[in-house]
């Protein structure tokens, strides 16, 4: 069974809180992608939306909006996320994830929309 901790971000406090789904609650999470709205019912949280912006796999690689399924890949990158350049025009090709969650998946980020 998957399990994922969730760290949940509001923006108008500034504070964040993690939460442990587990089970059911985090099968209903794999196959979502960056950028969905889902219900805060699924967290626990009822009555709020929650937008995805992102995670990180077992091995800490970030989730990427622009690589497409659930895949591990080499990319080049010239910024966040994944790879913070030293110096002006650095590039670097770096393990990243795909947009969609996965059971490879450990942390999802999100944002408290309403």
């Amino acid at each position: 069974m998957p399990e994922f901790k969730v760290v949940l971000s509001d923006p108008k406090t500034g504070k964040a809180e993690q939460i442990e789904v587990k089970g059911e609650q985090a099968a209903r999470l794999i196959g979502l992608k960056i950028g969905d709205v889902i219900d805060g019912g699924i967290i626990g949280k009822p009555g709020i939306k929650i937008k995805i912006r992102g995670g990180s796999g077992r091995a800490g690689e970030p989730m990427r909006p622009d690589v497409h399924g659930g895949v591990k890949k080499y990319v080049l990158l010239s910024g966040p996320p994944g790879f913070h350049p030293r110096e002006r025009g650095e590039r670097r090709r770096k393990l990243v994830r795909g947009n969609v969650i996965t059971e490879e998946i450990v942390q999802i980020n999100a944002v408290i929309v309403e």
